[in-house]
């Protein structure tokens, strides 16, 4: 009975959201605010899906600027979790098929987020120049999963190089949002499914790596990023094991 709430519950939501959002972006399409905005709405299911999400952000987080935040992509709870901590104006990088998603997709074009045609390797490279672009046109940010597809319980997969390419050639910095453990966790038919950590690192400066290679900022970003997964997924199994969540 719990599964089946729930799941209409999210049914319901979801497509409101979606609807109304894309109404909503109409009179300001494209706009890059809109992404926190509706990342955030979505967020709110995590309470009625019985997760705690516990959001960690350095100080000034707010005023960072310019930057690619990059983080782990595990499955489709993101949207629930890492959604939460989205800061404006930040838009994704996505593929171009989740346009086709009916009700998600017109919502996920308006509210500004870049797609990108996966399958063409060469309009996949053109997209580096079109965040580039992106940068010095517009007070904006850009949120993109370097692992290039979901975990789905795999633990930190190989990075690509796409969002440190881009990084270098617009200069700005790298902030990196590791989210605890989330397969196998969120089970909808049980009340309680426990606690998630979304922690946002402090900026990597890229300026450091100007005289290394693009692969080694991105071995770095992965190094700081699994250590970070690792020190989460032991905090929350220690605090749901003592039940302080």
């Amino acid at each position: 009975m719990l599964l089946i709430l729930r799941t209409i519950y999210i049914i319901i939501f979801s497509l409101l959201v979606c609807v109304f959002g894309s109404i909503w972006c109409l009179f300001s399409p494209r706009n890059p605010r809109h992404v926190s905005t509706f990342g955030r709405l979505f967020g709110t299911m995590s309470g009625i899906c019985g997760v705690k999400v516990e959001l960690r952000k350095p100080a000034g987080a707010e005023n960072y600027g310019n930057a690619i935040y990059i983080a782990n992509h595990q499955n489709n709870y993101d949207m629930i979790t890492a959604a939460k901590i989205v800061q404006p104006p930040t838009v994704t990088v996505g593929k171009k098929s989740l346009l086709w998603i009916p009700f998600f997709g017109p919502l996920y074009w308006l509210t500004g987020n870049l797609l990108i045609d996966r399958d063409n390797r060469a309009k996949a490279h053109g997209t580096i120049g079109d965040v580039v672009e992106q940068f010095k046109k517009k007070n904006i940010s850009f949120w993109m999963f370097p692992e290039g597809t979901r975990s789905r319980g795999r633990g930190l997969l190989p990075f690509k190089t796409g969002a440190f390419h881009a990084a270098v050639a617009a200069g700005v910095p790298i902030i990196p949002v590791v989210v605890s453990n989330t397969h196998g966790k969120i089970k909808l038919n049980r009340l309680k499914n426990g606690l998630v950590i979304v922690e946002m690192l402090p900026p990597v400066d890229i300026k450091a790596f100007e005289n290394a290679s693009v692969r080694k900022l991105a071995t770095h970003c992965r190094e700081l990023m699994s250590a970070k997964l690792e020190e989460l997924n032991a905090e929350v199994a220690e605090r749901e094991k003592n039940g302080k969540i």
